[in-house]
């Protein structure tokens, strides 16, 4: 029987319901698809700097290297901007990655037949839509060096720097590529190289790497116009490939064409070594405790960690199928709800999945 460590960081917010939920389906699915899961959880974002002074505490990064995946629920609270930017969880999100080494972030946005009604964009707008959002991780503006705040002048001022190498852009046009050509073997490249030099080098650079592959159809479109298009036509996208920054954006914009950004999961990868899978969704600290969070962004990100992480694909399919049936049958969390629908609790509605699978 084969057997996985996974890391479970359910961090802040909603992230504790919906990791209970995941557990007992990922408990369920070992059982049934005869492997053996340790599910070791660790602390992680607000919680672990309430615990220890640092959201990415030493040890938990170490038992996250050598597992075989990590699922991550959520981080983040209101209550802890006030603290020093390297305190904050978001900087533990960082320092996770940074840990990795995963430089790429991936971001299917697929339209669930029976969710189609919950866009706030028309149905045939988006009943095509099937795309997979890849964007760097670990460099560009978030990583880049110098930064700060300069205080010794009249008016206060910070600065940020976007930087990249051409070496970071090519291995995430290899990823953009293996995606690809797994599907439509179409890749919009997204920048701003019509005013940013470092947009330039972008595109110099993925217009470089893809032409190496006869089998690709590569175009270019400024972060502006993609965002624009994203709403306007959004089924034109197969894989976007971009930025740090314009892929935070863009993703979370692309989020939204399915209906509630608590339907959508996401990997972050590296080359080797365990990858980080997690919802697209905050931790939504205002719902927390109150059993009503949507876990389906949370289960599919189970489901991707179980395909990509662990090579358990019919394990992976069995969840996803069991998540549509669910769905199909009318049953929903008060995010999705549609006035028809009957509304489950958080739960409710993880048992009802079980039940399917």
């Amino acid at each position: 029987m084969k057997k996985y460590k996974i890391v479970l960081l359910p961090g802040d917010g909603i992230g504790p319901e919906i990791s209970e939920v995941s557990k007992k389906v990922l408990i369920k699915l070992s059982k049934k698809h005869n492997f053996d899961i340790e599910i070791i959880e660790k602390s992680f974002g607000g919680i672990a700097y309430e615990k220890y002074g640092t959201p990415a505490p030493d040890e938990t990064l170490e038992q996250c290297k050598k597992s075989d995946a990590v699922l991550l629920a959520c981080v983040g609270d209101i209550k802890y901007d006030s603290l020093a930017r390297e305190l904050r969880p978001e900087s533990g999100l960082l320092k996770l990655r940074s840990a990795l080494n995963l430089f790429a972030n991936i971001r299917p946005v697929k339209i669930r037949k029976s969710l189609i009604d919950a866009s706030t964009l028309k149905k045939e707008i988006v009943e095509n839509v099937d795309l997979i959002v890849v964007r760097e991780l670990i460099g560009g503006i978030y990583f880049g060096e110098p930064r700060g705040h300069i205080t010794n002048t009249k008016i206060p001022k910070a600065f940020n720097t976007m930087v990249y190498d051409s070496s970071e852009i090519e291995r995430i046009t290899e990823i953009a590529i293996k995606i690809a050509n797994q599907r439509n073997k179409k890749i919009c490249s997204v920048d701003k190289s019509n005013v940013l030099e470092v947009s330039q080098l972008w595109r110099d650079t993925v217009l470089n790497i893809t032409s190496k592959d006869k089998n690709i159809s590569i175009s270019n479109m400024y972060v502006d116009n993609a965002a624009m298009q994203l709403v306007r036509d959004p089924s034109q996208f197969d894989v976007i490939l971009t930025s740090n920054l314009f892929g935070d954006i863009l993703s979370d914009l692309a989020a939204m064409l399915t209906g509630s950004i608590g339907m959508l999961p996401s990997a972050s990868l590296n080359n080797n070594g365990p990858g980080v899978f997690e919802p697209v969704h905050g931790s939504a600290p205002d719902i927390a405790g109150k059993n009503i969070a949507n876990p389906i962004a949370m289960l599919l990100s189970a489901s991707m960690m179980l395909k990509i992480g662990l090579n358990e694909e019919e394990a992976a399919e069995n969840l996803e199928t069991a998540v549509d049936k669910v769905l199909s049958k009318g049953f929903r969390t008060a995010d999705l709800y549609d006035g028809y629908s009957e509304v489950l609790s958080c739960s409710e509605i993880g048992d009802k999945i079980i039940d399917e699978i």
